[in-house]
């Protein structure tokens, strides 16, 4: 039996009102998707580390009227290394936990983190800042039942300080926590390789068995660099950046993936193919569900 449990897309708010959420929940729902992900923080629910009661009441409702499962994406701007805003990180991501909880969503999102080029003074000892945010959150998360799901980036300016996927790996294995497993993206992986001359499959590889959620979306591994495209679509049409694409769209090998790597028992496989393409997710899901069967871990032949 496939360790995959579930496929959906991720949702949230344009404009910080639930109203968008609620309308792009319905349309997931009315497309026969069981999972999706929410950007949290695309709504006001946490202010200076503490949950907003009435927003949260409202987001709990919400999430009452669908039969979905749920998972969440934390700060997209979260960054463990950084001694400068840390603390107030972790006392966010601790609230969000409790927003996990009570919406019955058992992974939250954390990006790995990074350091400026100019910050030089900040990368000694960066790694095992992040590691040990990371356990005093996964300590808080586990009597909450909900596991941190650490994911891969990709380098976004000149000389920063970013993990390659297989050191994301690394870093999961080092805190070696039950509430904390490997996200991996496999389109930020594919742009990272690329980037630094690296070997994708031998990358995504060294993240499998740490993996417990993936996020799933196409391209063609081609970094953005300086050029900034006037319309997202140019950058589409130039195959250029994370594009968030359909399935198909890009030239991402999925089938050996999903055929030779095995993940985590109980992993979400999270298509973040947002509404802009709303007539493509139905084939996206269609798609990642056949991918989903061809992960049923390999029995080991008898000698």
């Amino acid at each position: 039996m496939t360790h995959i449990i579930g496929a959906g897309f991720n949702v949230g708010s344009h404009n910080g009102e639930f109203t968008e959420l609620e309308a792009d929940m319905r349309a997931l729902a009315d497309m026969g998707v069981d999972t999706v992900e929410i950007g949290i923080t695309s709504l006001d629910l946490v202010a200076g580390g503490r949950i907003i009661r009435e927003r949260h009441e409202a987001l709990v409702g919400l999430c009452q009227q669908f039969d979905f499962r749920y998972t969440v994406h934390g700060l997209v701007s979260s960054n463990f290394m950084d001694p400068v805003t840390q603390r107030y990180q972790i006392d966010a991501a601790k609230a969000l936990i409790e927003v996990c909880n009570s919406i019955g969503a058992e992974i939250i999102v954390q990006h790995s983190g990074s350091l400026r080029a100019d910050a030089i003074a900040d990368w000694a000892g960066a790694d095992e800042r992040e590691r040990e945010a990371l356990t005093e959150v996964a300590d808080f998360a586990r009597p909450h039942g909900v596991r941190i799901a650490l994911e891969n980036i990709f380098t976004t300016e000149p000389g920063q300080y970013r993990q390659t996927p297989s050191q994301v790996a690394a870093t999961v294995r080092a805190v070696n926590h039950p509430n904390v497993v490997a996200l991996i993206d496999f389109s930020h992986a594919y742009i990272e390789v690329t980037f630094k001359g690296l070997d994708f499959f031998a990358e995504i590889g060294a993240m499998a068995p740490v993996a417990g959620h993936l996020h799933v979306h196409d391209s063609f591994g081609r970094p953005q660099g300086f050029f900034k495209a006037f319309h997202p679509q140019e950058n589409t049409a130039l195959g250029i950046g994370d594009l968030h694409m359909p399935l198909g769209w890009g030239d991402i090998g999925w089938d050996r993936i999903f055929s030779e790597l095995t993940f985590l028992p109980e992993t979400v496989l999270m298509m973040e193919i947002g509404s802009r393409y709303r007539r493509e997710q139905p084939a996206s899901l269609a798609r990642a569900r056949e991918l989903a069967t061809l992960n049923a871990p390999r029995a080991i032949a008898a000698e």
